[in-house]
């Protein structure tokens, strides 16, 4: 097939010792950050963006392709150990994986989280190596009105589900959309929001965003609190991380079916692998009701362990395949991915494939390869990983502070670039003051260009008949899907409040009969 042919000649590419190299800093960089608590894969993205511009296009992506997958092998050894993860992703996993850890049986947790990850990321990549030309050859039937259709989508689909507010999502699309406004209008030449600063000419470097908002606002955060929060317990794995064959057998249906959940969900801009490993720790959950199974709830069951971890990395790597062959970042972390092939003057979507081929299985070829790597790093050194939780909070923070400034001014070697971070960071402690999430932030600062373009270029082929938007049966069809997606958060967010509502109730009428 043509599909395996690219893919050799991509792992060609990636094979040179100097791409490998790449690859096995990213992996331990990307874990690395993964691993301490609030920080996640997205964070580890954006910290190492502005260092792999020394780089060639090549090995730095063959670099994010270890920092991609690298952050989320390290999300879940937190939850597992601190009982804090590092990701919202990894929050299904914690339950099990912490009560596991807490009985005694930390290594096999942490062995059965690196290979749910290995697994689940292996099986969505090879989706992604066979039906990413499908899906570009899908993409090349998209006109303005499509694509402009699927901005929409995601916007509205991202700011619905990862906010427990649809109003606080809503709110951070604004934030978002009024950051991507600054600058020179291309079409018209007219400044926007500049208020006659030069500096303000070329925009907001998506790199600042990025870093201000996830890096120094989660710092800044921390500072804010850190004399009135105490830091979790840390459970300290004994002994290598290892399975008996009878874990294998029984936490493979588990893998294969959290990987059934999070393939698809990759390929739609629904906020990330949440809403999938939460369903796979759901089902687990009701399998072992009927099979009798008593460990979920006390010891920690394995299953309930391995479904989400593999249900998060499944959705990352068919996340990539949408990322590649439609240009659409489905969650933060593949938003922040399509701003590094933007700095590179490269556009993610159908011609990608056709005028950076190369680039496009090597970074493919890459992800396999970062997998095996990371399987052996967590396998084999997984008590190593927890080592890092002991790092004391100021030092640790301290570092990321320096980090995020040295990166933002070696970008631009601006010192306006450092203002703008230093209010953004400002902006992000006030978001997580207020419970407002980044995701739709970051997501509207990369998709608001396209979306305003393509209904530009709509509006100019219609003559500004508004009708041409939903002219379409690809419309009809994206309008209709987003408008049924939006329909059942809204039903679960009622339902969420419902029984939070009852539940608060039967503890004032519990504790009114005791008194």
């Amino acid at each position: 097939m043509d599909q395996l042919s690219l893919l050799f000649d991509g792992f060609a590419n990636a094979l040179t010792p100097m791409n490998l190299l790449w690859l096995l800093i990213g992996a331990i960089l990307g874990t690395a950050v993964g691993v301490l608590p609030g920080l996640g894969s997205a964070m580890a993205v954006a910290l190492l963006l502005p260092i792999t511009f020394a780089l060639d296009p090549t090995g730095a992506f063959i670099m994010f392709a270890g920092v991609y997958f690298g952050g989320l092998f390290g999300d879940s050894t937190a939850g597992i150990l601190l009982n804090t993860p590092g990701n919202s992703s990894a929050i299904a996993s914690t339950f099990e994986g912490h009560r596991m850890a807490r009985s005694g049986q930390a290594a096999k947790a942490l062995a059965t989280a690196a290979l749910g990850a290995f697994i689940g990321g292996l099986i969505a990549t090879s989706l992604v190596v066979f039906f990413a030309p499908t899906l570009v050859k899908l993409a090349t039937v998209f006109g303005p009105a499509e694509y402009f259709a699927l901005a929409v989508g995601a916007f509205l689909a991202i700011s619905a589900v990862v906010a427990e507010s649809v109003f606080r999502g809503l709110a951070a699309l604004g934030i978002g959309l009024a950051l991507v406004m600054v600058g020179i209008d291309g079409p018209s030449g007219t400044a926007r929001f500049t208020f006659g600063n030069p500096d303000f000419f070329d925009g907001i470097s998506i790199i600042v965003i990025t870093v201000g908002l996830l890096a120094l606002g989660e710092v800044l955060r921390v500072a804010s609190r850190i004399h009135r929060e105490e830091m979790p317990t840390l459970i300290q794995p004994k002994g290598m991380a290892r399975l008996s064959k009878a874990d294998f057998r029984r936490a493979l249906p588990a893998w294969l079916r959290g990987t059934a959940f999070g393939a698809p969900f990759g390929l739609i801009p629904a906020g990330g692998s949440e809403v999938p490993t939460f369903l796979a720790y759901g089902t687990e959950k009701q399998l072992a009701k009927r099979a009798g199974d008593t460990d979920f709830g006390t010891t920690g069951s394995i299953k309930g362990l391995a479904a989400p971890e593999a249900a998060g990395n499944a959705t990352a790597g068919t996340a990539m395949g949408a990322l590649l062959a439609l240009g659409l970042p489905t969650s933060a972390t593949a938003a922040i991915m399509l701003a590094a092939f933007q700095q590179y003057g490269m556009q993610p979507g159908p011609l990608l494939f056709e005028r950076s081929g190369d680039l496009v299985w090597a970074l493919l070829a890459s992800l396999f390869l970062g997998l095996i790597i990371l399987l052996i790093l967590n396998w084999s050194f997984a008590p190593l990983w927890a080592k890092l939780l002991n790092i004391p909070r100021p030092y640790l923070y301290a570092g990321i502070t320096v980090l995020s400034v040295l990166g933002v001014y070696s970008v631009g070697s601006s010192v306006s670039d450092l203002w703008i971070l230093t209010g953004l960071g400002l902006l992000g402690l006030m978001m997580r003051r207020f419970n407002i999430p980044i995701a739709p932030v970051l997501i509207a600062v990369v998709l608001g260009p396209m979306a305003e373009t393509e209904l530009r270029r709509a509006l100019a082929v219609s003559e500004g008949d508004l009708s041409i938007l939903v002219a379409s049966p690809i419309t009809w069809g994206i309008y209709g899907f987003l408008a049924l997606g939006l329909a059942i958060s809204a039903y679960q967010h009622l339902r969420h409040r419902y029984l939070n509502k009852k539940e608060e109730t039967q503890k004032v009428e519990e504790e009114l009969a005791t008194a």
